[in-house]
């Protein structure tokens, strides 16, 4: 059997690329080093404000639900539903609001376009650092979580499949932070506000965070309706890995909507993202 050696040059391209790719990965990580309080306040303050009002303040004042030792409390439902929009908007944010302001007033955009790699490349490098940032926030969750609550609301989570939470966790980070490049090469800035206080809140409210999707069974109208939310599928497949006492999707809806999402979404952003610059 014959061997075909790569060209010199190809092999030279490559070790390139990946070394541009990484500086550009290090260099965002650096920058959010340096604003590590904003994304704390970010990731911190929905998560917290639900937490301290549903599992602490609603129960002290005698609106308590079942208590979380069975598994099936609130807390326990809210858990893997907060982490998933956590991941979902931070995913977002992380990606979008940057590249509007390149885009636009400082048109940093410009130098990365001039990086010996790909333009392609750059905009895959944005979702990755959008993904990993994402991640970060979602992590943050759950200390939250498990210790903001009554007496007898402590939610009852544990990783029941490692495997599944992390696919589940890694896929819901680059579908959110790829939909933060294709929203950053089509929204205009101006109008910034007004898209995501119209995007942003519904894909909370219905994107099964504060329930299951199986309990909109009695709407089957809403039911089917939320499925082109992608928060859905986030929180069912850590509803699986986390709680899966709880009732949940089946693995094999969650997962091949979160990779089909992730291949097409990111996809569609790269191109919109090569065009956008190129123009």
């Amino acid at each position: 059997m014959s061997v075909v050696a790569l060209p010199q040059s190809t092999i030279s391209t490559r070790r390139i690329a990946w070394h541009t790719f990484r500086a550009m990965l290090v260099r965002d990580l650096r920058v959010l080093r340096g604003q590590l309080g904003s994304l704390l306040t970010r990731s911190v303050m929905q998560p917290l404000a639900f937490t301290f009002v549903f599992t602490y303040v609603m129960p002290k004042i005698g609106m308590a639900g079942t208590p979380g030792v069975d598994g099936r409390g609130f807390a326990t439902i809210l858990v893997p539903g907060l982490v998933a929009i956590t991941i979902a908007i931070q995913g977002i944010m992380a990606v979008t609001m940057p590249l509007l302001l390149e885009f636009s007033y400082n048109r940093e955009i410009e130098d990365r376009a001039m990086a010996p790699v790909p333009i392609w490349l750059i905009g895959v490098a944005k979702i990755t650092s959008g993904a990993l940032q994402a991640l970060a926030a979602g992590a943050l969750v759950f200390p939250i979580v498990l210790l903001v609550h009554a007496e007898d609301q402590a939610p009852y989570v544990h990783v029941y499949s490692w495997p599944l939470f992390i696919a589940v966790a890694l896929l819901s980070a680059l579908l959110g932070s790829a939909s933060g490049l294709l929203l950053g090469t089509v929204i205009d800035i101006k109008r910034a506000q007004q898209f995501f206080a119209v995007v942003v809140t519904p894909m909370t409210m219905l994107g099964c965070v504060y329930y299951s999707w199986s309990t909109l069974g009695p709407l089957p109208w809403l039911q089917y309706a939320v499925l082109l939310n992608p928060v859905v599928y986030m929180s069912e497949g850590l509803r699986a890995s986390l709680t899966p006492q709880l009732a949940h999707m089946p693995a094999i809806a969650f997962m091949s909507a979160l990779a089909g999402g992730t291949v097409i979404v990111g996809w569609a952003a790269v191109t919109r993202f090569v065009a956008r610059v190129v123009d």
